[in-house]
């Protein structure tokens, strides 16, 4: 993983770094002969909560909400659709493939991975507003692709499937998943709250209480036999929401963001790494796999595979133009009717064509089709396993090298509807929070000088601070608004100039041995916070 983050940056193509992983990770495969094999449910655990939940709490609620409809109509109405689409074309296309098989691998191969898609498109940035359907359809995406997957999984072990039962599980499952995850998250936040207001807060204590959520969720939602995907995914949204009262210090805030930051890098690489491992071992047995289809020929499983691709894209292609076209129509019924409203206009062809490249899939996809189970209930062997792992793992690679390929030229020059510039919400934020500052730093000023006299002092040094915030409110003024701007712009470059000529100081007086250890974790720390804040 450290290597694939170096060679992504150095190779001069546009190739997003799941792809180098997995390239890698066949390396391993070919020169060595110990493999890696994971229990599919532990595997299930290591991974799927964790990445899920940093995805509920990270992701923009706002912009969710705003795009909800959208967002819904791909993650729940698409997989749907892909699930039995798929479903019933791939067992028509490998009748060898049991239905309830083929149901399973359609499930897995529903959900999309917003990150590979953030790693192929590095170089030609995305438009935020696509990004942010991406996401939320990602987060929600997983989860309802994994309940179907437990569906499809618990006909193929009892052979029996029934439609009513199935709605009357999935509620329990959904519901109770949803519930359980955002109890866990609420108790804890509480309780951890109310041991920090009496004893203080431990930086180590709460990271750690970060990390246990997501597993305790899904652990405590399995428990009773509903979702814990669910339960995972509900946790982080509500993350965000239970941490609004509940505030941890600065120091506590940006560790942990790191240690997060490195959690998802490390576990989706680690994904890709081993499905790169695992690729020479599924290849060497491929005309053992492709013997299941009734053919010879190892050529026919990467037919299915292109057919299992075009498929799927065929399938998203007319879902967003469907799905555009709706939009368009409700906004202009909501605009007044037919004499105010603009003529219903045919969505953009490139646009459509961006968001259906990139649906692609991902570390989600290889993580659920490696949990589907080793044997069924009898003891017999879990009818095609080693065939929908070699199909999903061709629908990870060649999904992503198209993607690599289409979407830079897609997307290059295509005009996105205009977004309302946030800049006026930020500047008021800004003002109200400099004029929150002030009045709080005035009444500190009046209790000090009420309570140990030497008002002046108490007065200067207050003064100091609130000449700093009323700068800014003057700055943010529609008057002076420009000219603040490029005077803030001109005083961040001149600080880097700076912290970087302190910095080479400091490490002058570190290499001559002029100072101690405790001086120089000090200063590097108020250098790195400082440039932190200047180039961010």
């Amino acid at each position: 993983m450290v290597v694939s983050g170096a060679f992504s940056r150095m190779l001069p193509w546009s190739i997003p770094t799941p792809l180098v992983q997995i390239l890698l990770g066949c390396l391993i495969g070919l020169s060595t002969s110990y493999s890696v094999s994971l229990d599919p449910e532990l595997f299930l655990l290591l991974f799927l909560p964790p990445l899920l939940f940093l995805d509920g709490w990270r992701i923009p609620k706002d912009e969710l909400f705003k795009d909800v409809s959208t967002v819904v109509e791909l993650a729940l109405g698409l997989v749907l659709t892909t699930v039995i689409g798929m479903g019933l074309f791939i067992n028509w296309m490998i009748p060898a493939m049991p239905l309830a098989v083929a149901f399973a691998l359609a499930a897995v191969v529903s959900p999309t991975d917003p990150i590979a898609v953030s790693a192929i498109a590095a170089r030609v940035p995305i438009p935020k507003r696509m990004m942010h359907i991406l996401e939320g359809e990602s987060l929600l995406n997983d989860a309802s692709g994994l309940v179907c997957l437990r569906f499809a999984v618990a006909a193929a072990l009892t052979g029996t499937f029934s439609a009513g039962g199935a709605a009357l599980n999935f509620l329990w499952v959904a519901g109770a998943g949803l519930v359980i995850g955002v109890a866990v998250t609420l108790v804890v936040s509480r309780a951890k709250a109310w041991v920090t207001r009496r004893w203080g807060e431990d930086t180590g204590s709460q990271i750690l209480v970060s990390l246990l959520i997501p597993f305790g969720s899904y652990m405590l939602a399995e428990h009773f036999h509903a979702s814990g995907i669910l339960a995972a995914v509900s946790a982080g949204v509500t993350m965000t929401f239970a941490e609004i009262s509940r505030e941890a210090m600065a120091v506590t805030r940006m560790r942990r963001n790191s240690v997060w930051d490195t959690i998802q890098f490390t576990l989706n690489g680690i994904i890709f790494v081993l499905l790169g491992e695992q690729l020479p071992a599924i290849l060497a047995e491929a005309k053992a796999t492709v013997a299941i289809t009734g053919h010879t020929q190892p050529g026919w499983l990467a037919l299915y595979v292109v057919a299992i691709v075009l498929g799927l894209a065929a399938l998203r292609f007319a879902w967003v133009w469907l799905s555009l076209k709706f939009t368009i129509l409700r906004k202009r019924q909501s605009n007044g009717g037919k004499d105010m409203a603009p003529p219903v206009g045919t969505p953009n062809w490139r646009l459509v064509a961006a968001m259906s490249f990139a649906g692609v899939r991902g570390a989600i996809t290889l993580a659920g089709v490696l949990t589907l189970p080793l044997v069924l209930n009898d003891g017999t062997p879990f009818p095609a396993r080693d065939l929908a792992i070699f199909l999903a793992a061709g629908v990870i690679i060649v999904s992503l090298v198209l993607a690599s390929i289409a979407l830079p030229v897609l997307l290059k020059d295509l005009t996105m509807p205009g977004e309302p510039s946030k800049q006026a919400e930020e500047d008021a934020a800004r003002v109200r929070t400099a004029e929150a500052a002030i009045k709080a730093i005035e009444r500190h000023q009046h209790r000090l000088a009420e309570s140990r006299g030497d008002a002046d002092r108490y007065a200067a040094a207050g003064g100091r601070v609130m000449d700093l915030y009323r700068e800014r409110i003057e700055g943010l003024s529609e008057d002076e608004r420009d000219a603040a701007r490029e005077q803030e712009r001109l005083f961040r470059d001149f600080r880097l100039v700076g912290l970087k000529a302190e910095r080479a100081a400091l490490g002058e007086l570190i290499r001559t041995r002029s100072v101690g250890g405790e001086t120089i974790r000090k200063l590097t720390r108020e250098l790195d916070l400082s440039e932190a804040r200047f180039r961010g």
